[in-house]
């Protein structure tokens, strides 16, 4: 719990760092027209997620904005400090105080027509969470202590993040995208859940996570991509191996793997995509054989609607199969998050996934067992402090599953329950301009936004 408490004060020490203005910023008709006529543009957009994800142009940034010179800083973040306590059999619940963490930074440039930027995405999960994992029945992936984790969610590692970007126009409106670095997330998937503003007040990751978005953290990777301000077409080859348990290094290894993902943004609200890969020895051998390859496919659909000043209702739905030594298994999730004044908050998650006899330790069978878990929550987040919003949420859940697993998970419905305090960002809210000072950024679909003085 030390370390946790240190990551607060270094979460708040960058954020006061990089602060400038952290409200959310509406425009009227004369402060949009005032922009439009000589303001400088953001080089960030509402839009961007987690790797080269996309999210609505519709979604309020929780983050701290400063612009240095030819740079601009983004500084991200949520930090939970957390009482977990998951019922069953004896062998698969448990309890568990800790911290669930991440800090982002990003910084950007123009350079010539185009721009370069970097980022970074940093956890003391490592260290603030015990054990292999905190209890989260039901949910699967990964290795800890020679052997498979179940009824856990295993520790993100310490980088999460280290990559570089390059953006440049082509013709017209349309744009090309290179990404890549030691580690980062590969064109795969959804935005990544912690990113996602439909599971940002949600402190547990979801049982279907190495169905849909596992892949947020990969070891070695390259992304190119193609865009205009309503679709992205991108490829990349990278690592599809997982961490393994040793959470402080960087499990470097051939690019082998490969993916490709389709984006479409209709409207500011929705954005939709599919995707598919093939991640090679991606998994754990089950007992001694060689490690699994992987076939993955997901869809998704994310939409935000803003609700009263400072509110919003955000929602994803999102499916993934597994292809796996022959056999495949799929995951749906549907989770969603409202607020009408941004500090009364409430989250719920839907999900049901089926998920192989072995991924539960249920070593006797081989079969396919279709399970779920229903959850949902409160947090009250507090007035703003230094630039940061900090909150007092709680969750309960319930984990189901068929007859046949009733005796080991000691009953068909399984409760569950979670205290927490949080901190973040306050929210940073920007606005799309139609023209700017800066030609580079006009042509730009994907950057092209100004915050209110």
């Amino acid at each position: 719990m030390i370390r946790s408490v240190l990551f607060v004060l270094v979460f708040a020490a960058a954020a006061s760092a990089g602060a400038q203005t952290p409200e959310t910023h509406q425009h009227e008709p004369a402060q949009e027209e005032q922009h439009q006529h000589g303001a400088a543009a953001t080089l960030f957009s509402p839009r961007d997620a987690s790797g080269t994800a996309w999210l609505p142009d519709l979604t309020p940034m929780y983050g701290f904005h400063r612009a240095s010179g030819a740079w601009e800083t983004m500084v991200h973040g949520n930090v939970f400090l957390q009482y977990l306590n998951e019922g069953g059999e004896e062998h698969r619940r448990g309890h568990q105080a800790g911290s669930i963490n991440w800090l982002m930074g990003m910084a950007r440039r123009p350079l010539g027509t185009g721009r370069i930027g970097a980022r970074t995405m940093l956890s003391l999960e490592p260290w603030t969470i015990g054990g292999c994992g905190y209890p989260d029945l039901l949910a699967t992936g990964e290795t800890c202590d020679g052997d498979t984790i179940h009824d856990r969610q295993h520790p993100h590692d310490l980088f999460m993040e280290l990559a570089a970007e390059y953006d440049a126009p082509l013709r017209g409106g349309l744009r090309w995208q290179l990404y890549g670095g030691p580690a980062g997330e590969p064109a795969l998937g959804p935005a990544a859940f912690p990113h996602r503003l439909s599971a940002m007040p949600n402190l547990l990751a979801p049982i279907g996570h190495h169905w849909l978005d596992a892949t947020h953290i990969t070891y070695g990777l390259v992304t190119a991509g193609v865009y205009d301000r309503r679709w992205k077409a991108e490829a990349s080859v990278f690592n599809g191996r997982e961490p393994d348990e040793d959470r402080a290094d960087l499990d470097l290894a051939p690019l082998d793997s490969f993916s490709g993902r389709l984006w479409y943004l209709p409207t500011e609200r929705l954005a939709l995509q599919v995707s598919a890969g093939r991640l090679e020895e991606a998994e754990a051998a089950h007992g001694s054989g060689p490690r699994v390859d992987v076939m993955r496919a997901t869809s998704s659909a994310t939409y935000h609607i803003p609700l009263g000043p400072g509110g919003y209702w955000a929602t994803t739905a999102g499916w993934g199969v597994n292809s796996e030594s022959g056999e495949a298994t799929h995951a749906l999730v549907a989770e969603t998050m409202a607020s009408l004044d941004g500090a009364n908050t409430w989250f719920g998650r839907l999900e049901i996934a089926g998920k192989a006899a072995h991924d539960l330790h249920v070593h006797e069978s081989d079969d396919v067992f279709t399970v779920g878990k229903l959850q949902g929550g409160y947090v009250r987040y507090l007035n703003t402090r230094s630039g940061l919003q900090p909150g007092f949420g709680l969750t309960v859940s319930a984990s189901l599953v068929p007859a046949a697993l009733e005796n080991r998970y000691g009953g068909r419905v399984v409760p569950g329950i979670g205290l927490f305090f949080t901190v973040r960002p306050a929210p940073h809210s920007m606005q799309p301009a139609t023209a700017t000072a800066t030609p580079a950024v006009t042509a730009d679909p994907h950057a092209g936004h100004v915050s209110a003085p």
